[in-house]
């Protein structure tokens, strides 16, 4: 696909000094009471940023990020892809819905070939997130291949149970346990050999991205591949024995663990086996992946590796092609933001700290690797740090901030986006009152940030991919805080929220008597994120190309 030719906005030729696109990832729009850290956090920034006909509440899940339905979180990589492209795609939940529904998946070559190696003898090995909260994996789509194997004639099914406690509630795994023990003891009264074999908490074992933590993936591959881990004659008793010896202990922290009968592993992965990686979402699968695929793979000893079929549920990079086999084609997503200001020599930024630095550059770029254009484009990955994110808040942001706005005093760069990872990787640890300084951190730079773009009369414009810290507590059906029938104390929540998010524009050289441009209240009812780049794009002084969600400025 050729980018559509970027014709000059007929009322607005941007302004003297960049425009910058502030992502404040995880930070969206709550209740205001006591679950909402970002209310709670003091934000003076935010506050001032805050100008009436300068703001807009904008919708970051469901349908409005091409997830099946609106009781879906949103999530950077939807978000990000929405941000970047301007357009909303069927993303991978939906996808690998219709294609089991429709059969196709498995009608497909790479479904065909893991099967084959289950008729001649090997074992079936599934590995990925167990649970249903449809951001990496949903355990409809886990049960719907476990049955489709076992008709095709497979006689030995194994899971490899990544527990996760972050897009479900933080200790919910017994329940997901409970469920996939229920169909694996259905195939096993048809005389299938089906049974849970390995596990461990998502950020523990197996889901490391951006290379923050190979350790995480050799703890997965040891565990998986080698059975070395810690032995358990079941799931339940693993999550029962790790509670008890860390009290308070989140699902997503688990060690890893085996399944084990006389004393060895009951499955690890051997030669002759197929490994399906169940995950659709491709960032936290990347790496596992390449411990499957590449021959030259250095990131840590894997001992052995076995001559396994490994197969992705969907190609996680489409650029290096990872994994080589996968069982869903991937949205294709073309002419983004970044293609398009690259195929007109405009010079643009991304930067953010490792956590989130593939999505300002692969998500944002409609899951593509590298640069469209290098001589045009700068991207920088500030190195996050290997902690747990509720012992250090603040993460990097402070440096993240001294890098851009150090770019952005060149005069080299047009355009700048910016993730600033701190709502959502603390959100998610479940602790609120790290979760309020991770806020609070966020708003500081936020605040330098608009200094400079108001020295260099540019453009700030803040929003962000999907909620989290705004809503830290479980909520009842009808609305309330949930809280321990024991102590009282409101029940914690570490998943994304379905609130909206924010869009702040920050235009220093605006009066307020006649402002060159609004927000139009009218075409920001029921907006979502993906009409952020038309807007961003009329900011730049362009008109929004019309197959883009429109953009929700008016001018004068």
């Amino acid at each position: 696909m050729t980018p559509v030719k970027l014709a000059p906005h007929p009322r607005f030729a941007g302004p003297k000094g960049p425009v910058v696109l502030a992502i404040l990832d995880g930070v969206g729009l709550g209740r205001g009471d006591e679950a909402d850290a970002v209310a709670i956090a003091a934000t003076p920034t935010l506050d001032r940023l805050r100008v009436p006909g300068m703001t807009a509440a904008l919708r970051a899940h469901g349908t409005a990020v091409g997830l099946p339905s609106d009781d879906d979180m949103g999530n950077s990589e939807v978000g990000h892809n929405a941000l970047g492209a301007g357009r909303v795609h069927a993303q991978g939940a939906l996808l690998v819905n219709r294609a089991i529904a429709a059969g196709t998946l498995f009608e497909g070559a790479t479904w065909r070939a893991v099967v084959e190696r289950g008729l001649r003898g090997g074992a079936i090995h599934f590995l990925g997130l167990l649970s249903d909260g449809n951001v990496h994996s949903h355990l409809d789509h886990l049960e719907a291949m476990l049955r489709a194997a076992a008709r095709a004639g497979v006689a030995r099914l194994y899971v490899h149970a990544l527990l996760d406690g972050r897009d479900v509630p933080p200790t919910s795994a017994p329940l997901y346990v409970d469920r996939i023990e229920r169909v694996l003891a259905e195939l096993r009264a048809a005389g299938k050999d089906a049974r849970i074999a390995s596990g461990g908490g998502r950020m523990f074992v197996t889901m490391d991205r951006y290379e923050a933590d190979w350790s995480i993936v050799e703890r997965g591959w040891r565990a998986h591949v080698l059975g070395d881990a810690r032995p358990f004659a079941s799931t339940a008793e693993a999550i029962a024995a790790f509670r008890a010896e860390r009290p308070g202990i989140l699902d997503q922290d688990l060690p890893a663990f085996v399944i084990a009968e006389g004393g060895k592993p009951i499955a690890p992965i051997a030669d002759g086996d197929a490994v399906v990686l169940y995950n659709f979402r491709g960032d936290r699968a990347i790496e596992i992946s390449r411990a499957f695929d590449d021959d030259a793979f250095d990131k840590f000893d894997r001992v052995r590796r076995p001559d396994v079929l490994f197969a992705g549920m969907m190609e996680y990079d489409g650029d290096l092609h990872v994994p080589r086999h996968f069982l869903v084609t991937p949205p294709s997503i073309e002419g983004t933001m970044g293609e398009l200001l690259a195929a007109h020599h405009v010079r643009q930024l991304a930067i953010s700290e490792t956590q989130k630095y593939g999505h300002v550059t692969y998500f944002w770029n409609g899951n593509r690797s590298g640069m469209f254009d290098d001589g045009t484009e700068t991207y920088v990955e500030v190195p996050s740090d290997v902690i747990p994110f509720e012992q250090r808040p603040w993460m990097k942001a402070a440096e993240i901030t001294d890098r851009l706005i150090t770019e952005l005093r060149t005069g080299s760069h047009r355009f700048a986006r910016v993730n600033y990872a701190n709502g959502d990787m603390v959100g998610h640890t479940g602790s609120f009152d790290a979760t309020v300084i991770a806020v609070e951190s966020v708003d500081l730079q936020l605040a330098r940030l608009a200094r400079a773009v108001e020295e260099l009369e540019g453009i700030l414009v803040v929003t962000a991919d999907h909620g989290n810290a705004d809503e830290m507590f479980q909520r009842t059906k009808d609305g309330r805080v949930e809280r321990h029938r024991e102590t009282g104390l409101p029940v914690i929540r570490t998943s994304h929220s379905l609130n909206p998010v924010p869009l702040l524009i920050h235009d220093p050289a605006r009066d307020p008597a006649s402002p060159r441009f609004e927000v139009d209240p009218a075409r920001a009812e029921g907006a979502g994120i993906a009409n952020v780049t038309a807007t961003v794009l009329e900011l730049l002084g362009y008109a929004a190309p019309g197959d883009l969600e429109r953009s929700l400025l008016r001018f004068r």
